[in-house]
């Protein structure tokens, strides 16, 4: 009877619904957190920081005290889905998605953590942070660690994915072509305009969401097999 009990449980984290769950959450907190973040801090350096001694403060802040759940669905999404993967995982590929992955997370987080230290200490002495020029640089910072370099760790995570999803046939070929387009433009195209990091959230929840809706009109096994043949 236990060791059913211990198989079945298994079974259960294995299942696509883990995975889904775990990134639909990623997607809308990370995207809620980019949608403040952007809507609070203009383009302008300094206008942008100006206007944190009103509400955008308090916007501001909450953009960033969603990072650290939104980081936690994250690297449950990647874990189920490596777990589900099991032995079709190429090692090659395996170690870009996770590497990419990792990192993405690990520089958003230091963005976020170095962006929240100046907020607070804004917040105990706006006029010294300000005159030093301090909430400047920290604004090119963020823009250069969530823009530039964690969006292209994205980019690189889709695009190993990807691969491995046409490698395995664990998912349908159409997503794995839609995700390297996307890929693309985030690789490519990030410099156009911020709102461009919105793509690696919505597409997380288009995933997540598919692979839910699948998972609960059909049986695993089912799910796989009819994968496979696109």
């Amino acid at each position: 009877m236990t060791e059913t009990k211990i198989s079945f449980n298994r079974e259960s984290l294995k299942t696509p619904r883990s995975a889904a769950l775990a990134g639909i959450i990623f997607a809308l907190l990370y995207g809620t957190s980019m949608v403040l973040i952007n809507l609070s801090l203009t383009s302008d350096s300094v206008a942008g920081f100006t206007r944190l001694n009103t509400e955008a403060a308090g916007t501001v802040a909450l953009a960033f005290n969603l990072i650290p759940y939104s980081g936690i669905a994250f690297l449950w999404f990647i874990g189920v889905i490596r777990d589900r993967l099991s032995d079709l995982e190429d090692r090659l590929f395996a170690t870009v998605f996770l590497g990419s992955g990792l990192l993405f997370l690990a520089l958003t987080f230091i963005g976020s953590a170095l962006s929240a230290g100046v907020l607070s200490s804004y917040a105990i002495d706006s006029n010294i942070i300000f005159q030093s020029g301090l909430l400047v640089y920290n604004r090119a910072i963020l823009y250069q660690i969530f823009n530039i370099y964690a969006i292209r760790m994205a980019g690189v995570f889709m695009i190993s994915l990807a691969s491995i999803w046409l490698r395995t046939g664990t998912m349908r070929r159409r997503w794995a072509y839609l995700t390297y387009v996307l890929a693309l433009v985030l690789l490519l195209s990030i410099d156009i305009s911020p709102w461009i990091t919105l793509i690696f959230p919505v597409w997380v929840l288009g995933v997540s969401g598919y692979i839910l809706v699948r998972n609960l009109h059909n049986p695993p096994r089912d799910q796989d097999a009819g994968d496979m043949k696109s």
